[in-house]
Parts: C-alpha cells; structure tokens; sequence
C-alpha cells in the first residue's frame, strides 16, 4: 500500500501563482476514499475548494524552477 504524504496543517498558503489561501483540513472522498484537502481563498468571492492531497502538496514547474503548488506562510 502506497504511502500518504502528510496532510498540510490548518493555516494561511500562498499559490505558487501569488494567490492567498486559508486551508481548513483534509476530506475523504466518499466513493473512492481519496484523501483531499479543503481550503479557501482569501480574495475574490472567497469560495472553497478541494484538491487531491498528492496534487496539493507536489512540486510544479514555475519560471524553470521547481515549487510547491501551495507554500505554507503563517497560521
């Protein structure tokens, strides 16, 4: 069985794009069991969102360098 990467704590993020966001915790998906992560943004209509966990905390290609997807920057 595939390990997890561990959850990213409650707190404020930063979008490797600039934009904020507050993560409020981790869900399971109810078909499939897949762990996503909840969060909010804090501009705009402050809607929320979900994301697959692996997705949320990998590393993606900005500006030729390698980034988190989602850095985490205060509580």
């Amino acid at each position: 069985m595939q390990s997890l990467p561990a959850a990213p704590p409650p707190g404020a993020y930063r979008h490797f794009k600039g934009q904020p966001y507050r993560v409020i915790g981790t869900a399971r998906h109810s078909e499939t069991q897949e762990v996503l992560v909840v969060y909010q943004a804090l501009y705009g209509d402050c809607g929320l969102w979900v994301r697959p966990l692996a997705m949320f905390v990998q590393q993606v290609e900005h500006q030729g360098r390698k980034v988190p997807r989602f850095e985490r920057v205060g509580e």
